[in-house]
C-alpha cells in the first residue's frame, strides 16, 4: 500500500503497517521474531517501532477487563450548552475509569465509554458528578449486554491482506484474537498487590519486559511470567494495539447506533464483529439496541458503508449515524489531533 500521512512530517510506509500487523497478532513478539517472520532486520523492525511509536501513530498498552472483576460496563451519550463540550471531554479524558471520549460532529455531543472498577467509582460519576454539572444538559446511560467486537479484534480493512497467512501462522496466529462473550463474567476474578503492579506496568508499555514487570512487582521474571499468561488467559487483561486512524488513511469516524428487532440482536452483532470497516459492536440496553464504531476513509465511504452494507441487514429498523468530530481518549490512550499521546510516565 502507498505511504500514508498522518501529518506533513509523519508518512507511515508499507513496513510500517506489516509491522502494526505483526503487532496486533502477537503485541508482546520480540524484534527479532517479528523481523524474521517479515524478512526486516531486528534493527530496522527497532527503530521502525520507536518511530511509530515516538510519533504517536501507535502505541502497545495493557488494558483491564472491568467485566473479568465482575463490574459492567457503559456507554454514555451527554448533550451540553454550546461552548461548554470541550471542557467536558477533557475532563473525562482525565478520569482513569472512563477510557473512551469523542466529540461528535454536532458539536454539543460528549460520548463516552466507562470501565469503573468498582460500582462506588461508577454510581459517583453516573449518579452523581455528570447529573449535578451544569453544562451537562442531558445524560443517557446505556449499560453494554455483549460484545461481538473490541480489544485487539479491530482489524480494519487498512490491515486486511497486509501480511500472509503463513506469516500471520508464524507470529502465533490462529484466528481473529477476539471472540464474542458476555460484558460481565460471572465468576469475577480477584486482583491481587502484585496482579495491580504488573497491570500496571503494562498499562504504561505493554511491551515491558518481564524483568521490568518483575521489579515494578516486586518479584521475580519467572513468577511475573506465569501470573502474566493466567491474566491474559483469563481475559482479565488484554494487550492492545492502539493505532492513530489518520495514519492509515481513514479520516471519517462515526458512532453507529442501531435499532434492530430483539430476535436479530445477535445475528446483526456478529454479521457487524465480521465488517473490516468495524473497530467495536456491542449490544446495549436503551432506545439503541445496538453500538458500533466504523472506521472509513471517507465521508463517502462512511455513506456508501451505511447505506448498502448495514443498511440491508435484516431486522434493522432505524439507525442514526453520528460522525466523530475528535477523538480525545481512546482505549484509555489520549490524543492531540490524530496523534496518540505517551503517558508521562511511560
Amino acid at each position: 500500500m502507498p505511504g500514508a500521512s498522518v501529518s506533513e512530517s509523519v508518512t507511515v510506509q508499507p513496513d510500517d503497517v506489516r509491522i502494526i500487523r505483526a503487532l496486533q497478532i502477537a503485541p508482546r513478539a520480540s524484534f527479532a521474531t517479528m523481523a524474521s517472520v517479515l524478512g526486516l532486520t531486528e534493527s530496522a523492525v527497532n527503530r521502525r517501532y520507536r518511530r511509530l511509536r515516538a510519533d504517536g501513530v501507535l502505541r502497545v498498552a495493557g488494558t483491564v477487563n472491568p467485566g473479568a472483576l465482575g463490574q459492567s460496563r457503559w456507554l454514555v451519550r451527554l448533550r451540553c450548552r454550546p461552548g461548554s463540550v470541550t471542557a467536558i471531554a477533557d475532563a473525562l479524558a482525565k478520569r482513569d475509569d472512563v477510557n473512551w471520549v469523542a466529540l461528535s460532529a454536532a458539536g454539543c455531543e460528549v460520548t463516552c465509554a466507562t470501565q469503573s472498577r468498582t460500582r462506588e467509582q461508577r454510581e459517583n460519576l453516573l449518579g452523581r458528578r455528570l447529573p449535578r454539572t451544569a453544562a451537562v444538559l442531558d445524560i443517557n446511560a446505556f449499560a453494554m449486554l455483549r460484545q461481538f467486537m473490541g480489544g485487539r479484534g479491530h482489524y480494519w480493512a487498512a490491515l486486511h491482506g497486509v501480511l500472509s497467512p503463513e506469516e500471520e501462522a508464524a507470529l502465533g496466529s490462529d484466528g481473529p484474537p477476539f471472540t464474542e462473550s458476555p460484558v460481565v463474567t460471572r465468576d469475577p476474578a480477584h486482583l491481587t498487590p502484585e496482579d495491580e503492579k504488573i497491570l500496571d506496568g503494562l498499562a504504561a508499555d505493554g511491551r515491558a519486559s518481564l524483568v521490568d514487570l518483575a521489579a515494578a512487582a516486586d518479584s521475580t521474571p519467572g513468577r511475573v511470567s506465569r501470573r502474566l499468561s493466567a491474566l491474559l488467559q483469563r481475559r482479565i487483561a488484554h494487550i492492545d494495539v492502539e493505532i492513530s486512524a489518520a495514519a492509515l488513511g481513514y479520516h471519517a469516524r462515526a458512532n453507529l447506533w442501531l435499532r434492530v428487532h430483539p430476535s436479530a440482536v445477535k445475528t446483526v452483532g456478529r454479521t457487524l464483529a465480521r465488517e473490516p470497516e468495524i473497530a467495536f459492536v456491542a449490544a446495549i440496553s436503551g432506545p439503541h439496541n445496538i453500538h458500533a464504531v466504523a472506521h472509513c476513509r471517507d465521508l463517502d465511504e462512511l455513506f456508501e458503508f451505511t447505506s448498502d452494507r448495514i443498511g440491508g441487514l435484516a431486522g434493522l429498523q432505524s439507525m442514526e449515524v453520528s460522525p466523530v468530530l475528535q477523538h480525545i481518549k481512546q482505549a484509555g490512550t489520549l490524543l492531540s489531533g490524530d496523534r496518540l499521546i505517551e503517558p508521562s510516565h511511560g
